[in-house]
Order: C-alpha cells, then structure tokens, then sequence
C-alpha cells in the first residue's frame, strides 16, 4: 500500500469512528463529534447546529473495526482522541454501544485539561471518560506529585480511589525507575477528592527508601492545589532543662478568604500548657497579624528570681502585631510592636519574635510604628521606637522611647539656574529616658547594683569627665535639624573633573535634663543639668577634584584617579552641651573618607573647621573574570578647631583616627584574580608608625560544589571610649558537596585575644590573694569562641538539615556562666508538611535567666 492509499484509509477510519460516536454519544445527549482538523465533516459527518465548540470531539487512529455482532466499534493504532479539553491516548480503543462504555488498551493514558497525565494498562471508562476503573494505575499532577496503584476507580469525574495506593512527590531514579524512591506514603486505600482539595489515606505507613518508617492507621492532608485549608499543621518539638519536653500541635482556622486563625497549644511536661494564637488579616490595601501567648508557670523554681530571671512569675507571656498599609501608591503606614511580662520570656519559651536583633553584644526587642512616602525625588520616614532589653545587664529605665523620629529628603536635579544638584534633608528627633546611663573608662569595673552573688548596671566610681561617660540623660531630649547642599560637576577639556560644593545646616536642641531618681543627679558633675534651648548654625563650601588616567596593557586595563577635597567651616559649637545620642559610632574608613556632609553617623554632632581629603583609587580589569579595585588616603585638619578631638559626653571622635592634625591612613582593596575566588581587605593605619589600628580581611570561593570564607578581624583598644582591650578574631566557614544533594558545612569563630583577658583576671586574682600558681591560665591564642556543624539534603521533594552549634562561655561578653550547646533538626517532606526540633545540651546560663 503506497502513501497515498495509506493516508487515505487512516483517513477513512478517523471519519468512521468519529461518526459513529458522535451518533452515540449525540443520541445520549453528551456532544457531537468531530473528524479531525484536516478531514473534517466528510461522508455526511456534520455537527448538530446546537453545539458548543468545546464539546466536539476529535479522533485519530490508524483503522477502525465494527463488531456488529457484540456491538462495538474500535479504533486501532496509535488513538488519539481529544474531548472536553482531556486527551485520551492508547493501543486500542473499543466503545461499547450497549453499556456505553470505553474500554482503552495498550500505553493507555489521558491528560487532563490542568496538566494531570493518568496512565494505565487498562482503561474501563464511561461514554464521557469521566469515571470508571483503571489497572495499573499511575497518576503524575502538573506539581510532579504523583500515585500508583495496581487498581484505582474514579466517581463523579474528581474523586479517586486508589487500592494498595502509593503517594510520593519524589521524581522516579532516571537510572532505575523501579527504586523506590526516598519517601512514599503506602496504605490499603488513599481517596483523593478533589472537590475537597483533600486526600485520605487508611491504614498508611511512611517509608524511605522502601523501608517503614512511621505507622498512620488515619491520615488526611490538602492536596497539592491547596493554599489555605483549615487543620492540623505539622507539630513541634522542643527540649529544654527548664521547659522539659514539650510538643506543639497548631491548628489552622481558615475563617474566610481574607482572613484565618492559627491556634498551637504546647504542652510542656515541666512548666504546663503554653497557649497561643495569632490572627492574619489581609485587606484591599495591606494586611496586619496579631499573635498572643501566654503560661501560667507549673514550676517557677526552673527560673532565677528577678532581677536575674522571672521565677517570680507565675503568668508569663507576650502580645506581637505587624502589619503595613499602602495609603496610596506613595504612602505606607506599618508598624511592628512587641511586649513581653519579662525580658526572658521570648528565649526561655522558644518564641519567635519579628521584633528582636540580636548581636554577640546586644540583644533587644524594637518597637516601631511608621509612616513613609516617596516619590522619584523625595522621601518621607516618620516612626517612633521603644527598646526592650533582652537580657539580666541592662536596666530598661536606661532604655530611651523615642517618639518622633522624622526624616525628609528632597533631591532637585540640574536646577535651571545653578546645574548639578541640591539636596534638602530634614530631621527631627525626640526622646525620653528615665535612667541616666553611665560607663565607666578605662574599664567597667563599677556597678549601680551589686551583691555578693552579682552585680548589674553600669555605673561609675567617680562621677567626673575623665572617668566617666554619659550614654544618655534621663529627661527629655529633642532636635530639629535642617540642612540644603548644593554641588555640580564640571569636566575641563583634560578631562579634569571639579566638583564645587555648598551647603548650610541649621539645628535647635531642647535639653530637659532629670536629676531625680536613682543616680540621674551624678550626671550634673559631668555635664550641664539644667533645662535649655539653644541653637548652632553650619555653613560650608568645598571642592572636589579627580583626574582619572587611563592605560591599557597586554594583560588589563586599569584606572588610576587623583583625588583630592577641600571643605572649609567655621568651628563646631555646643558639643558639650549636645547630649548624644545618634553620633555614639564612629569609624572612619575608606566609605566616608569623602563625605562631604560630616564623617559622624548622625546629626546630634556635626564636623566643624577645615579640612583636606586626599587619596587615589584604582581601578582594574583582567581578562575575562579578574578585576581588582583599592583605596588609599588620608585627611588633614588644616584650619580651626578639630571635632574630632573634642571629645562630647561619649567622647566620640577620640581613638577615631581623626583626633589628630594628620588622620591615620585608610585603604581598601578588592581583588578576584580569576571568577568564583574574591580578596578583600580594609585597614585603618597609624598617620606614624603605619601600625594597623583597624583590620577587615576576608576570602571567599565559591563553586557549585565547595564554598569556604576566611575572615579576620583585629581592633586596637580604643580606651576613651571604654574599650580597654584589643579584639581580635579569625572566622572559618565552609560547605562542601559531598553526594549529589547532599552539602557537609562547618564554621568555627576564634577569638585571638582571650588567653590575654584569661591572664590578666589571673594577675587581679593573684594579687589579691585568690589564685594560685598551679591556676596560671595556660590557654593560646587559638580560643575558640564558636562553633557549628550541619549536614543538608535538598532535591525536589525534601529538605532534611541537622546543625549543631556551640557558644562557649564568657561571662564578661555575653554574660553566661556555662556553654551553650544546641542541636536542631529540620524534615520537610513537600506537600505532607514538615518537622523541626530543637534541643539545648547541658545547663543553661544565668544569662538566660534560668536557673538550671
């Protein structure tokens, strides 16, 4: 049989079997079919004129064969046939005229109008392919989940049973298809209804690997098409000496569209029921959640007495809220608040908190309420915050609420009159703080309160300006700030570039210093106590030059840039009636060399007198990935009185590097010799001696299949800022691709200066006759502050991580008496949920407020 005849045949048989079915299902009141797109209607096969182009079928097969016998009619030969949007594919299909079935043979399967491909050997299906029973059954989602059966049935065209059923959202090995693969859910029947969006499994079990791991005699879960369902969410697991074993089981209330509930009692085998629930709400212009928990303490005696812990307490808890709203497509207002009965209560119970930042040094929970708006050229940040301490060494009453806080930036490019750019910046800041709080120098020796058995709060032993520092005033504090700067840039026919720059600054304080209360009047021995308003004005002109050179060799191109400014004020007025608050941190690097406002990072102080920026940049490229780029300068107090060396209730500016008529040198340098491998370095350096003052060095690389970092840090003491000793630290941290999938990570952080504290506590202890000889510390520079350990799995339907971290104890740092270890483990298994457990090893610290 040549092409031609070939192709004619098949085209027969399409037209016959399409016009049979389409008689049949037609007299039942289903559709009317259709011969495919390039034979359509032939040999009198038209459709109805009622019928909806979504209801007209469309065959292909190779022959066709009537049985007028057994009333059948069947298509053979690669079938095709396309109805109501599913695709069904096979070997053979044979419709039955009598039952009105369709029985598919052969590489059977059909795909569903969302992507569901149902594959079989054996398809008995009713007239629309909507319901019957299927051998061999496998059933592949458009998520890649899937199940298998050796028999399944489906009813009402969305609810499928499967017998002996297999779920998995794992992808079969490409190797051996017939592994099992890493995780499935194995029960005598699973019902997958999906009107329900839900699916059953009876009598189930978990396996990995084909092995049985956990036993469900009942189980339901929302299907993978579920975004919100009400129900049981995965449980959580927790250990702790003070809370004893406790597991959580959340309950999710999906109330409406818009919004839900979420309930997860804890029970704790030491300490009682901890209840929570948390609120979501979205609405048309943002959304909001509030979130409750609360105890009532079965065993108090787990927690130290206040002021060190809450055993006192019998009723602990805390209330959160975040939310944000767009006003309009400017305009947002958000908030994110926090309170707790006590500073202990988030970390002893395990409680997630939006609202904490937490650093080796301090730990807090912050408050803010907001308002922000911006535009091209503008921006608008008005918000308020309130400090809760987290920790048995601060004292909130020291703790500022600073209420409000405004800032206003506006930017007018190319001003018709002048070019360049001016800016406006506006700000205006306010606070109140009921504590003075004070720090000792050179070293925190003192304490506000001090027993046998602890000792709390900075305080002073001499309340006078060389041994003491004021970190903030009790009383009222507020500054309004308003500053306009104006530069361009011009570019002479060298290529000479001239940036002229202008601005004036203008600030009001109000002081109402308190000297009631307990030690605020000691603060009146070191600074101005009395109630005033004053005001100080600073003008500035200046000038930028750079002159960039250019040359290209065989191996790179490279820039090299001159730069140098000039920025003439008049001296800085009042900084020792300014009560600082915003200007505490300064370090002077490579990133404000140049800046031209002021190099504090805040307004309460401002850089007076004139001075000289100088330094050089350069610039490199290498090939195709290599690159490198560095900085080095100076500056030069030239004229006037330098800020910096005037020292305000902080005495920020001292050991800074600019408290001399000649800073010290910074420098910069990055430098990737080839792609995934990057140096980088920064240095503050003696303007004398070159002796390295501040050090910041790291190197990274990484690949897809080994990533390790080295950083390093050194910082000379900084003794008018109560820093009396040098830090110094070296950091290691690494992963590792050891299997496909699986990642091996490690770090370890050494602090390189403690064996240097660990001797001097020892001399103190020896002079005054409470150490021997046989103490002596004989600890090396390698001292391990931290370290972690963890290994990961991650492919398409898992997630496994198990870490284990370990703080080592320093009770001058970060106030703990024992080493705290901890191990946490993470199962996330896709669409049936996840597992996370948490564990702390050992004792706990007085730093946490418990007791063991």
């Amino acid at each position: 049989m040549n092409v031609g005849v070939r192709r004619m045949a098949r085209f027969a048989a399409a037209t016959a079997l399409a016009s049979s079915l389409a008689y049949m299902l037609t007299a039942g009141g289903i559709a009317v079919a259709q011969a495919p797109a390039a034979a359509q209607n032939p040999a009198g096969a038209k459709p109805q004129a009622g019928a909806k182009p979504q209801e007209r079928m469309v065959v292909d097969a190779r022959e066709l064969v009537y049985d007028k016998d057994n009333n059948t009619v069947s298509a053979v030969g690669d079938v095709q046939i396309l109805y109501q949007g599913r695709t069904i594919e096979a070997d053979k299909v044979v419709y039955d005229r009598a039952s009105k079935r369709v029985v598919a043979t052969g590489n059977a399967r059909i795909t569903e109008t969302n992507g569901t491909v149902i594959s079989g050997d054996h398809f008995n299906l009713t007239d629309d392919f909507r319901d019957g029973f299927i051998d061999s059954l496998r059933v592949v989602n458009p998520d890649k989940t899937r199940f298998t059966a050796p028999r399944g049935e489906r009813t009402d065209g969305e609810t499928f049973i499967f017998d002996k059923g297999i779920y998995t959202a794992c992808e079969p090995c490409k190797d051996n298809p017939e592994r099992p693969p890493l995780w499935q859910v194995r029960a005598a029947r699973i019902i997958h209804k999906k009107s329900e969006q839900t699916i059953y499994y009876e009598d189930a079990r978990l396996e990995f690997l084909g092995v049985p791991m956990a036993y469900l005699p009942y189980m339901s879960a929302p299907d993978s098409t579920v975004k919100r369902k009400s129900g049981f969410l995965s449980p959580k697991f927790l250990n702790t000496g003070a809370l004893g074993y406790g597991v959580g089981l959340p309950y999710f209330l999906n109330l409406a569209p818009d919004y839900d509930l979420t309930i997860t009692p804890t029970y704790l085998t030491r300490q009682g029921l901890l209840g929570q629930v948390e609120w979501r709400q979205r609405l048309v212009n943002g959304a909001y959640k509030i979130r409750a928990t609360g105890i009532f303490q079965q065993d108090q005696s787990a927690f130290l007495a206040t002021p060190l812990g809450a055993g006192d307490k019998e009723f602990r808890g805390s209330i959160e809220s975040n939310g944000k709203f767009y006003l309009n497509p400017r305009w947002s207002f958000g908030w994110n608040v926090a309170m707790s009965t006590d500073r202990w209560f988030y970390k002893n119970y395990r409680v997630a908190n939006e609202s904490i930042s937490s650093t080796t040094y301090l730990q807090e929970s912050i408050s803010t309420v907001y308002l922000n708006g911006q535009s091209e050229t503008a921006w608008f940040d008005m918000r308020g915050y309130y400090f809760q301490p987290l920790t048995s060494t601060d004292w909130q009453k020291q703790q500022p609420v600073v209420l409000p806080v405004i800032d206003y930036d506006k930017r007018v490019n190319k001003p018709s009159f002048l070019g360049g750019e001016i800016t406006f910046n506006a700000n205006v800041t306010a606070l109140h703080r009921d504590a003075t709080a004070f720090q000792e120098i050179p070293q925190q020796k003192t304490y506000l309160v001090t027993t046998p058995s602890y000792s709390l709060y900075d305080g002073c032993a001499v309340y006078q300006k060389s041994t003491c520092l004021v970190r903030g005033l009790a009383g009222n504090t507020a500054r309004a700030t308003a500053e306009v700067s104006w530069r361009r840039n011009f570019i002479d026919p060298i290529g000479q570039v001239w940036t002229p720059y202008a601005s004036l600054r203008a600030d009001v304080f109000s002081v109402n210093p308190s000297t009631t209360g307990y030690a605020n009047a000691k603060a009146a021995t070191i600074a101005d106590a009395s109630d005033e308003m004053f005001g100080r004005a600073m003008p500035a002109i200046g000038l930028m030059y750079r002159y960039p050179f250019v040359a290209k060799t065989s191996w790179g191109t490279h820039i090299i840039e001159p730069v140098a400014q000039i920025i003439a004020r008049p001296n800085e007025t009042s900084s020792l009636r300014v009560a600082n608050e915003d200007s505490q941190s300064l370090v002077f690097d490579d990133t404000n060399l140049f800046e031209w406002s002021s190099k504090f990072s805040g307004y309460d102080r401002l850089e007076g007198g004139t001075r000289a920026n100088v330094g050089a940049r350069y610039t490199g490229r290498f090939g195709t990935d290599g690159y490198a780029n560095a900085l080095f300068g100076q500056s030069y107090s030239i004229a006037g009185r330098n800020s910096f060396a005037r020292g305000d209730l902080v005495n920020t500016g001292l050991d800074s590097g600019l408290d001399t008529a000649r800073s010290d040198y910074v420098a910069r340098a990055q430098i990737s010799p080839f792609k995934n491998f990057v140096l980088t370095g920064a240095a503050r350096l003696n303007e004398s001696t070159f002796e390295a003052q501040r050090i910041d060095a790291a190197a990274t690389y990484t690949n897809s299949i080994f990533t390790a970092t080295i950083g390093y840090g050194r910082y000379e003491p900084q003794p008018d800022l109560g820093i009396p000793r040098r830090r110094e630290g070296l950091s290691l941290n690494g992963s590792v691709l050891v299997a496909q999938n699986w990642r091996v990570r490690a770090g370890v952080l050494f602090d390189l200066d403690k064996y240097k504290y660990d001797r001097e506590v020892w001399r103190a202890s020896y002079a005054a006759g409470t150490a021997t000889i046989a103490t002596y510390p004989n600890t090396t520079p390698f001292q391990t502050a931290s370290t972690s350990f963890g290994v990961n799995y991650t492919d398409e339907c898992t997630i496994f991580d198990v870490s284990y971290t370990q703080n080592y104890a320093d009770k001058q740092v970060s106030g703990t008496a024992k080493d705290t270890r901890t191990i946490m483990f993470k199962l996330e298994l896709k669409t049936l949920g996840q597992i996370t457990y948490s564990q702390n090893l050992g004792g706990s610290s007085t730093g946490d407020g418990v007791t063991q």
